[in-house]
């Protein structure tokens, strides 16, 4: 390890690389006719972004050689060579502190986990190291980190390979956690991610990277930047709320289509970050609409959509014109079978009939045969 952290760091722990300035754009009009998937969007941030600042460097389980266990760092070695795309050994304690380190010393690393299952082994760097240091040392130590990688459930990789810990590290002050859905979220997230000063948690998912969304000629601009802590509506409407992130924002997409033609207009909010979160954005919306449904991967207690009905019923209950639903995962460790696998996360249709319900439509009940 200690020849890994050599190679990064210029002897007397001076970062051996300057620092840029980069003006953002915070951003995008609409898209046009092109399309580009999320790994690619990944990619193209993270090239940019080492590219413009030497400072940048990549480190994590084959993201060189094998150009990421995803393919998102595809390229990366052969351009910025071994000393900014490194190879770790299998140790996640270890790598995550020494590149916790590297950030003391002014460098600005991008850890990738296979998996944030994974994270748990080093999440005394990520909590006790990178969060807390800046407050703990009065400002004096800044740590501009990101970690990033795949989190929440995929397809048949069972319990240890499937948990959702977006309200993990949103539970703790000095992260900021994003949550990108399309490719438009995952370049301007991740780009905003690595230059910010404070270490970012930055969850992707495994199902999204092969996805292909249009992105704007805005969003394709080396400067495009999108800011931390702002939701974005996806989709406009008068009767209900539907609240999301990551790949549960394209399921409340086709739910707010299947309601339109029941006669139910859907507004659809992609949080895009979870901390900090977009609370105005949100009761905004709510005080509009009167209703409100959150949907989220995650475990049903002390969810990310626990915090939001918080915040509801502090700012805006007297606008609630029905009980909150919250739609979420399972309160059960994912199971392996694919029939007991899809039951235990959020569907389409769990949202259309939450939907409902908050607008007192008629729900089929089903029958037993």
């Amino acid at each position: 390890m200690s020849a890994i952290l050599r190679k990064i760091i210029a002897p007397g722990g001076i970062p051996a690389w300057g620092i840029r300035v980069i003006a953002s754009r915070t951003y995008s009009s609409s898209a046009g006719g092109k399309e580009m998937t999320v790994r690619d969007a990944l990619n193209s941030a993270l090239d940019e972004e080492m590219s413009a600042d030497p400072s940048v460097l990549l480190m994590g389980e084959e993201v060189g050689e094998y150009q990421g266990a995803y393919k998102v760092s595809k390229g990366l070695l052969d351009k910025y060579g071994p000393k900014r795309v490194i190879d770790t050994p299998i140790t996640e304690a270890g790598f995550t502190g020494m590149a916790v380190g590297a950030a003391y010393h002014g460098l600005r690393p991008v850890v990738e986990f296979m998996t944030f299952n994974f994270s748990m082994q080093a999440i005394d760097h990520i909590i006790n190291s990178a969060a807390k240091s800046n407050y703990m040392s009065s400002g004096q130590i800044s740590v501009p980190i990101v970690f990033r990688g795949p989190n929440g459930a995929a397809a048949g990789v069972g319990a240890q390979h499937s948990q959702c810990y977006a309200a993990w590290y949103a539970s703790c002050p000095g992260l900021k956690v994003l949550v990108p859905y399309n490719s438009e979220d995952a370049r301007g997230l991740l780009k905003a991610a690595i230059r910010d000063p404070d270490p970012v948690v930055f969850l992707e998912n495994e199902l999204l990277y092969g996805e292909s969304f249009p992105i704007s000629a805005e969003a394709l601009d080396s400067s495009f930047c999108l800011p931390i802590g702002k939701a974005k509506i996806e989709r406009e409407g008068k009767d209900v709320t539907i609240v999301a992130f990551s790949k549960m924002v394209g399921y409340a997409l086709q739910a707010a289509e299947i309601l339109a033609k029941e006669g139910v207009s859907a507004e659809v909010i992609n949080l895009r970050s979870i901390r900090p979160l977009d609370r105005a954005t949100i009761n905004t919306s709510v005080r509009k609409t009167n209703r409100l449904v959150t949907v989220e991967e995650g475990f049903p207690q002390h969810g990310v959509g626990a915090e939001i009905c918080a915040s509801i019923v502090e700012e805006s209950f007297e606008y609630l014109d029905a009980p909150v639903e919250r739609i979420t995962g399972a309160d059960v460790p994912m199971p392996y079978a694919a029939n007991l696998e899809r039951m235990a996360v959020p569907q389409v249709e769990d949202i259309v009939r939450a939907a409902k319900r908050t607008c007192y439509r008629s729900v089929p009940v089903a029958v037993n045969a």
